[in-house]
């Protein structure tokens, strides 16, 4: 019997539908690609409503239409054939809608192939923004070569949904979870579309955001240049100056140590303190530094002079210093009207006795006493959006306002609960911004190339006042939640939005011991875990999702710290040695620095990218190169 059937051929490249009559017989052809049914769609056929392609083998797949992404493998007789067929086929192409960091759309929706990858999706960025990636440059400036050159990071709005049991009531509650996804490291759209498939229809338009990266590169350490004896204990910590032109140190000797960064030579030995230095903090204007110790003593250096600023050391606690945070400068705004902005004056002490303070230095007055704590401080932090964050061992984290304009200074906001254990650390998303205030990478004021050097100037102050609050703008973008997040030795880390909500993003597990130090990337696209289980751990910085265990260090692992473009991460280690990884794609250490002689404490890389500081156990500081 004779019936018309609807079949695909290929014509000079292109494929065309055509009727022919054929023949029914014993034996199928089942070559080329043909609508399954005799019909394209319609209720004679109403499982059938796709079209078949042969397989090579006499057997063929069938594809449905109504259901997304469904393939079928058939024999010649029709029998399903298990296996040999991709179940994750994915479309060819995606409609996607490019918009910035502050929310506004570019260009118009678009389709785009399901294969591009990051680079691609890039070039198409810098396209529709008017950069030029060709490299034949015509002269048009340094702006635009800039531009033509920026790398981007990508994001995708995803939304779904969460069911979880309430701890109090057992009830399930049902929670709709909007959240940007990093998609930057996934070799194309099509392998996030896979994974993130149940919650991202590729039948709707797919809302991408890019952020720009850093466009200078940090060059990888990998040698020792110099040595820096002269501690007499343990090297507790170093930590370099916000513009990267100084090196401090303080350790078991109760000294503190200012270090010329060029000459590698020591400029000031500051004798003041009776006991181990526990913590040390730049001011973010980098003309104080401030140092706490055992007893409970709080002194502010002047770093150019080496000598305290006022008369002698503030009594601040009855038991010894946990933790300083000064206010970032962006929220250091003039107390008096009309002057100066940018003083950096305030900073806010944690403390075994239970107690968080915060501190003007310049009056040598405590402003506020944040007390609730039922056991002592172990972690301090000041945010970028006016608010105190405090870890104690009683298992809580505490949010204290920390903005005059928004009610009594020191109130409780909030308290965070859900670690089993006492929790140890804390990390802000804008730390690295907050550390660096208005300093470049350059260590450099931003956009004010002419300021005079004199920081104690009204002058300079405004000008870095005025870019520190343009710096942290760039970097929060539109609607961003300020993120927290903090490890425990409950062996788990957990990611706040401290300013929405008191329940945790996530609660983030893996690790075997108790979680030492944690850090987010500059950028805040990552954030690494370091453990006594001998592992660091990086996360994505928005979602809080695993993405890698860096594995090689036979010791516990005491600290991070990242380069300033954030594709590198360098670790301290109980084992004597640093290592050097590559992120997020290295699982390997790419560099191993050997040479200290006992355990690694203490670790800052510059923020200008040049060196990396390491303090030990030996007694001695080394700074490392490329």
């Amino acid at each position: 019997m004779d019936e018309p059937t609807l079949t695909m051929t290929a014509i000079d490249g292109r494929q065309h539908l055509q009727t022919t009559t054929s023949t029914t017989t014993a034996t199928k052809d089942l070559s080329g690609v043909a609508w399954t049914g005799g019909s394209l769609v319609g209720s004679l056929n109403p499982i059938n409503h796709g079209f078949r392609t042969s397989d090579g083998n006499g057997g063929y797949y069938v594809t449905n239409t109504h259901k997304k992404y469904k393939r079928a493998r058939r024999d010649a007789e029709g029998n399903i054939v298990q296996g040999g067929i991709d179940d994750d086929a994915m479309p060819g192409n995606v409609v996607v809608q490019f918009s910035d960091g502050d929310g506004a759309t570019v260009g118009g929706a678009m389709d785009v192939p399901t294969d591009a990858g990051c680079d691609e999706l890039g070039a198409l960025v810098r396209s529709m923004l008017g950069g030029d990636d060709d490299d034949d440059d015509d002269g048009g400036g340094d702006v635009a070569a800039t531009a033509a050159r920026v790398p981007y990071a990508f994001f995708a709005r995803v939304v779904r949904t969460e069911r979880r049991a309430n701890a109090s009531t057992g009830e399930v509650e049902t929670r709709t979870i909007d959240e940007e996804v990093d998609i930057t490291d996934y070799p194309s759209l099509r392998s996030f579309l896979r994974k993130y498939r149940e919650h991202v229809s590729t039948e709707r338009t797919l809302s991408l955001t890019f952020r720009p990266l850093a466009l200078f590169r940090v060059r990888p350490v990998t040698r020792c240049t110099d040595t820096l004896p002269g501690h007499t204990d343990a090297v507790l910590h170093v930590s370099y100056s916000p513009d990267g032109r100084h090196l401090a140190s303080g350790g078991g000797d109760a000294v503190v140590r200012f270090w010329d960064v060029n000459t590698c030579t020591c400029r000031h030995a500051c004798r003041g303190h009776a006991d181990h230095v526990l913590c040390t903090s730049w001011s973010p204007c980098g003309t104080k530094f401030a140092s706490g110790d055992r007893r409970g003593n709080l002194i502010i250096w002047d770093p150019i002079g080496g000598t305290m600023v006022g008369s002698g050391c503030i009594r601040a606690h009855s038991k010894w210093i946990t933790g300083l945070a000064w206010e970032p400068m962006h929220s250091s705004s003039s107390s008096s009207p009309g002057g100066p902005n940018g003083m950096c004056e305030r900073l806010v002490t944690s403390s075994k006795d239970g107690l968080a303070k915060v501190w003007n230095v310049r009056t040598r007055r405590c402003e506020a006493t944040l007390s609730g704590h039922l056991d002592g401080v172990e972690c301090v932090k000041w945010g970028g959006e006016g608010l105190i964050y405090t870890a104690s061992r009683d298992r809580t984290i505490k949010v204290w306002n920390a903005n005059d304009g928004r009610g009594r200074l020191g109130a409780l906001v909030r308290t965070l609960v859900g670690h089993g254990h006492r929790v140890n650390t804390l990390a802000v998303s804008c730390d690295h911004v907050c550390r660096t205030g208005p300093y470049d990478h350059h260590g450099k004021v931003v956009g004010d190339a002419d300021v005079g050097r004199d920081r104690n100037s009204a002058e300079w102050r405004e000008a870095a006042y005025r870019a520190s609050v343009s710096k942290y703008a760039s970097f929060k973008g539109a609607g961003e939640p300020e993120r927290l997040l903090s490890g425990s030795d409950d062996f788990t880390l957990m990611l706040w939005h401290p300013a929405e909500d008191k329940r945790p993003v996530k609660r983030l597990t893996g690790h075997q011991q108790a979680v030492n130090h944690i850090a987010f990337s500059p950028d805040s696209r990552f954030f690494a875990s370091a453990s006594f289980d001998k592992k660091v751990k990086v996360w994505n910085g928005r979602s809080g999702d695993f993405v890698s265990t860096l594995t090689g260090h036979v010791g516990a692992v005491y600290q991070v710290a990242w380069s300033s473009d954030g594709r590198y991460l360098v670790t301290a280690s109980k084992d004597s040695t640093a290592k050097l990884w590559e992120v997020p794609s290295g699982k390997r250490a790419r560099e191993t620095l050997p040479g200290h002689e006992d355990e690694v404490y203490a670790l800052d890389w510059s923020p200008n990218g040049s060196s990396v500081a390491t303090g030990s156990k030996d007694r001695t500081i080394k700074i490392w190169k490329h």
